[in-house]
């Protein structure tokens, strides 16, 4: 599960302190009321100049058995990396020498995928309900790709500096568990 209203490391570690801060309302698989504060796992942020890990909170659901990590927003799901470092490497810019370097294997990757179809993100936003998103969609059109989808988007709604993947990982998120950008 992805925590939306957590932009930045402070914030995460304030909710971390309480074991109410991260717990969902019900879980999400069989809607039982009660969630246990279970444990922490250390979920690696390569590259990341705020540290080779952060902390994340699991709960256990009472009912089924379940269990269920909760990514603050900054972290990108499956990449290792926070979303920041991710979307630095859209630049065409050499990395900071002093910085943590991504290998170049996997920036050739994320590139590739950013410019692979964004079919199914265009469907998904399209299918909303929310005029602002089916502009989006509509004006990107079907075979648009990752990366102008993301410009798109980012044109449409001028978030925040560095977190315009972040933005369009949790809104995916939630909209259909599974789908990403990267």
């Amino acid at each position: 599960m992805i925590a939306e209203d957590v932009v930045d490391l402070d914030e995460h570690r304030r909710r971390l302190a309480d074991p109410d801060g991260y717990r969902p309302p019900a879980c999400p698989a069989c809607r039982h009321a009660v969630l246990h504060a279970h444990a922490f796992r250390g979920r690696s942020t390569l590259a990341d100049p705020e540290g080779p890990t952060v902390e994340i909170r699991v709960y256990r659901c009472a009912g089924c058995g379940g269990t269920w990590r909760i990514l603050p927003r900054f972290v990108a799901r499956h990449l290792w990396r926070t979303w920041r470092v991710v979307e630095a490497s859209r630049s065409d810019e050499p990395p900071r020498p002093s910085g943590p370097r991504v290998p170049e294997r996997t920036v050739r990757r994320w590139r590739e995928r950013l410019a692979s179809s964004a079919r199914q993100l265009v469907q998904l936003l399209a299918t909303t309900g929310s005029e602002l998103l089916e502009a989006v969609a509509k004006a990107v059109g079907l075979d648009a790709t990752r990366s102008v989808f993301a410009a798109a988007y980012e044109e449409a709604f001028v978030p925040a500096p560095a977190c315009v993947f972040a933005d369009i990982a949790a809104l995916v998120h939630r909209l259909e568990p599974g789908v990403r950008l990267v």
